[in-house]
């Protein structure tokens, strides 16, 4: 399903005029050889272009350039492994000049035979006089003599060391040239080896090639590129066939899912990355609108596009279309029922593993993930900028922020891509990390209250109470955990008070000078949100003492705290605190604590 699914991608970009034909592909190309009509070398041009690098934000600054080897459309190039493989007309000095920094001249000379034999062959009888340029180049070239030649003389280095070159004839490039064109597809589709079988992709007889063209852009992966399709063991193999003989796929649908999948993976403006897995979708009609709100669905952009209103208009499309309604998207009609993949991949050795592949309507997509925010929406405080919170937050709250690999584990990252664009159950490899992180910084943060909500929302547990999934406070719940949460936010606000200078409970703010050096958050939230039984009668003659400081001005504060405490003790039975809280309860009890801690704070900016 994935390889007819990326090959129809293909031919619908070929349609559009976006995507190499058969026997071509893009390479990264330095420098040009201009040739006389004699085959002489009479000039070398450098293809390098001024590219910005880094983020947005970075560029802004003033971010420098670099100089970047020209993208362009080249003969396709060959999968090289130990073995000498000439590419046609473009190819790094070792093939095309004969010559190389690299210490091995016998290998080099053998690169240089290879490439001369097959420009020869392809060459052979053209009357173009490009052709007869490049022809007569291979025919008199002598690898011997380069250091001799002028022009490579003052471009030593950069020719031996600067990546591809190219053939230019006349000021203009040879790959230009129609009748050379034409010879090298003629070439290409004779060139092929191995038997013919039906092809699984296309259904129809083919030249089955034994190795594909490598997959480039998958985050870790190997930069030369890696398979998507390999055997390289006979555990792997059946019936005595060897490598792709396998899985038999023919000579165009392997240059076509190849091709498209390169093709999404280059354009990083739509590629989404979380942990170790890389993203690519598409849909069934090629326009790259479907993929920009995808995206911005999905990662969320940065906080200053979210400020300027870019994720409000990227969630107002996702409502929009989770009602079946069509969204215009940058002059691009988004159809709600238009067919959409979505493919998640991660590297393995040489080769790529597919977390993911998912076919549906671009409706059901986008219903998925409005639910999947509307199940994260809780009280944000002031100072976040995210309005809301894209996946790799989410990630992020999983993870040590003091260890050096901030990545989250790749099973999490997976399952969790997944279960959100499928509208399934949360993995419970989220909440635990959540629960870890929380034990460990006795903090629950905003993305770690949301995670909650969002987790007991769609997981549903009997333990958990449901009326306290809100976005905000629940004032009137009677639930004994989240109140108990609720309660320990109290405690704490009063130790705040009565020891002015001491950090806020709220995580997110930076401490100030504090008083204290260790305050009952720090000392007691795990044991408060595991067995209450034992810490709360503790906290709360704490708190009688800590009362007892608010005098004079900050009497009116004593009597508002003693009214929280004693409305909040009508729910609880002081008596029989629970000995013990079970893992969904000490949920509940974390998110009672961050609404009424948010709450508290939320009343000090509106003052």
């Amino acid at each position: 399903m994935i390889l007819q699914a990326l090959t129809q991608y293909y031919e619908k970009q070929l349609e559009l005029g976006n995507i190499p034909a058969p026997g071509w592909g893009n390479s990264k190309v330095s420098r040009a050889l201009e040739l006389a009509e004699n085959g002489e070398i009479v000039g070398i041009h450098s293809l390098l272009t001024e590219q910005v690098r880094g983020k947005k934000s970075e560029q802004a600054r003033g971010e420098k350039t670099v100089w970047l080897p020209q993208v362009i459309s080249v003969p396709m190039p060959v999968k090289r492994t130990a073995g000498v493989a000439a590419n046609f007309l473009c190819d790094h000095s070792g093939y095309l000049l004969g010559v190389d920094d690299k210490g091995k001249p016998e290998r080099t000379r053998d690169c240089f035979k290879a490439c001369r034999a097959l420009h020869l062959k392809v060459l052979e009888g053209l009357q173009s006089p490009a052709a007869r340029a490049v022809r007569a180049f291979f025919a008199g070239w002598q690898p011997a003599q380069a250091k001799e030649h002028p022009l490579l003389k003052e471009s030593w280095e950069d020719v031996c060391t600067g990546g591809n070159l190219v053939f230019w004839y006349d000021g203009a490039p040879v790959l230009d040239d129609p009748e050379i064109r034409a010879a090298w597809e003629k070439h290409y589709g004779n060139s092929g080896e191995g038997d013919t079988m039906q092809c699984l992709v296309t259904g129809e007889q083919a030249r089955i090639p034994n190795i594909h063209p490598s997959i480039k852009g998958v985050k870790n992966a190997q930069s030369s590129g890696a398979a998507l399709v390999s055997f390289n063991a006979p555990a792997f193999c059946s019936y005595d066939r060897e490598q792709n003989f396998n899985a038999p796929i023919g000579e165009y649908a392997a240059f076509a899912y190849t091709t498209a999948l390169n093709h999404l993976l280059a354009d990083r403006d739509h590629v989404q990355v979380a942990g170790d897995t890389t993203m690519v979708c598409w849909a069934q009609s090629g326009e790259t609108a479907y993929q920009e709100v995808a995206k911005g669905g999905m990662m969320g952009g940065s906080p200053e596009e979210q400020e300027e209103g870019k994720g409000a208009l990227v969630y107002k499309a996702l409502e929009a279309i989770a009602n079946g309604d069509r969204f215009e998207w940058d002059n691009t009609c988004l159809e709600p029922n238009m067919n959409f993949y979505i493919l998640g991949l991660a590297p393995n050795a040489s080769r790529l593993s597919v977390r993911f592949f998912l076919v549906n309507t671009f409706e059901k997509f986008m219903k998925n993930l409005y639910a999947h925010y509307e199940r994260l929406k809780i009280d944000r405080p002031s100072y976040d900028r995210w309005e809301y919170l894209p996946v790799w937050t989410l990630l992020s709250e999983t993870v040590n922020p003091n260890s050096r690999d901030k990545t989250a584990s790749q099973q999490l990252t997976g399952d969790l891509l997944r279960a959100i664009w499928s509208n399934q159950r949360y993995p419970a490899t989220l909440l635990n990390g959540v629960m870890l992180r929380i034990r460990a910084e006795h903090t629950v943060t905003r993305g770690r209250a949301a995670i909650l909500k969002a987790y007991y929302s769609k997981n549903k547990n009997p333990n958990f109470p449901e009326e306290v999934l809100d976005v905000s406070l629940v004032a009137d719940s009677r639930n004994v955990p989240y109140t108990l949460g609720r309660m320990f936010s109290v405690l704490e606000a009063i130790q705040e008070a009565a020891n002015p200078g001491s950090k806020p409970a709220d995580p997110d703010k930076k401490a100030a000078r504090t008083s204290l050096n260790t305050t009952i958050r720090d000392q007691y939230f795990n044991g408060a949100s595991a067995t209450p039984a034992f810490i709360f009668p503790v906290l709360v003659n704490l708190a009688q003492k800590h009362l007892r400081k608010l005098n004079g001005k900050n009497y009116g504060m004593r009597i508002h705290f003693e009214k929280q405490m004693t409305e909040l003790m009508d729910i609880l039975d002081s008596e029989t605190y629970p000995a013990r809280l079970t893992l969904p309860e000490q949920g509940a009890f974390q998110l009672g604590y961050y609404h009424q801690t948010h709450k508290r704070y939320e009343k000090k900016e509106e003052k």
